[in-house]
């Protein structure tokens, strides 16, 4: 049974194609183009621009579960929730625990990469450090070891994908040349490291920055610092929490203007994303939800967000003029870009197939003309 999806504008890890269409058998891609299409049995049209589904490199949870101790059913509800607003990989971040609760929540989570309701495993602590903690206990942050560093990687196995360390702690430059050894993708964060420390890192192996601005030094001019590298150095992937109160939108644009074949949205979603405000727990932390904005009880830091990936892409096109208002090419290149940092950075980053691609798998999203996101379901 092949269904072919039709739409106004198409655009995938490869292709932008004006009155698009996407062939789908068996929940994968057969074929994508424009005019003439293959044999179908059904055809879907879809309300808008078809785009691939999201991939979120860095989220914490959902629904009043956090993925550093919630149970597995708790974090299939959590998955479900992003899923539901186009994201289609999911990597969960725990969260700076204690070693034992950290090893048990991987052993608790591997079985979910296994079979394919995560993307993978990141853990974010406990090698931060304490002067840029965030939410993350300081008690809790200390700095790798190798017997840690045994404990851990054997607890995520093949599922841990991702590990955030302050490059400038003892031991951590060894450490990344160990995580690089073990396939596994080293991120900059929580890091109070002044430029070299953070080149060392780079030539050492390190390919991400996690949260960039956040969590690290301000930009300096006399001192780069982590912000400085990141935005000039070829090898790093940065990521950027795109919910209008973690960065502001000049910030957002300066990203994209000197490192945008090099940005990816993340939500850092926390557990109260699709909850009402109130008191919630990150990170060893009591935190405050307040009109959805994510703050430490005592006011002294961001906790996370509570938005998914396609609120950033719904935020950063509808900061721009409509396609109706500007040049065709100018237009078309805004929705590339946000399909770029929402999907196909990440996947690449992850080792996935290029979102959209024949023989992958069929996850669309139908973007309104203000760029709001909704998956669109093709019948079986």
């Amino acid at each position: 049974m092949t269904t072919l999806v039709r739409a106004p504008r198409v655009v995938t890890a490869e292709l932008d194609l004006v009155d698009g269409w996407i062939a789908v058998s068996d929940g994968r891609v057969a074929a994508v183009g424009t005019g003439p299409a293959p044999a179908h049995d059904r055809v879907v049209d879809a309300p808008g621009t078809v785009v691939p589904g999201f991939v979120d490199l860095h989220a914490h949870g959902a629904l009043g579960h956090d993925f550093a101790s919630c149970s597995a059913d708790e974090a299939r509800a959590a998955v479900a929730h992003h899923a539901g607003r186009g994201t289609a990989h999911l990597v969960a971040s725990i969260a700076t625990g204690t070693v034992p609760d950290t090893v048990a929540a991987l052993h608790r989570l591997r079985p979910l990469v296994v079979d394919g309701t995560l993307a993978g495993l990141h853990l974010e602590g406990p090698w931060l450090a304490p002067a840029r903690r965030g939410a993350h206990a300081v008690a809790l942050l200390h700095p790798p070891t190798p017997a840690e560093f045994e404990l851990l990687v054997d607890a995520g196995g093949v599922a841990l994908r991702v590990v955030t360390l302050a490059p400038e702690l003892p031991g951590a430059i060894e450490t990344i040349h160990r995580l690089v050894d073990a396939g596994i993708v080293t991120a900059i964060g929580h890091t109070d490291a002044d430029t070299e420390q953070v080149q060392r890192a780079v030539d050492a192996g390190a390919t991400l920055v996690t949260h960039l601005f956040n969590g690290m030094p301000p930009l300096h001019h006399r001192e780069p610092g982590p912000v400085g590298v990141a935005l000039t150095d070829e090898r790093l992937t940065v990521e950027c929490i795109v919910d209008g109160h973690h960065l502001d939108p000049v910030a957002v644009d300066l990203v994209r203007r000197a490192a945008g074949d090099r940005l990816v949205f993340v939500s850092d979603a926390m557990a109260a994303t699709g909850c009402a405000d109130g008191p919630y727990r990150i990170a060893g932390s009591d935190v405050v939800v307040d009109g959805g904005v994510a703050m430490l009880a005592d006011g002294s830091s961001l906790a996370g967000s509570t938005i998914t990936v396609g609120d950033a892409v719904a935020r950063v096109l509808a900061a721009r003029p409509d396609d109706a208002a500007r040049p065709d090419d100018a237009a078309r290149h805004d929705v590339r870009e946000a399909v770029a940092a929402s999907s196909v950075r990440a996947a690449a980053l992850l080792g996935l197939r290029p979102p959209l691609t024949v023989g992958g798998a069929a996850d669309l999203v139908v973007l309104d003309p203000e760029g709001r996101p909704t998956p669109l379901e093709v019948p079986a």
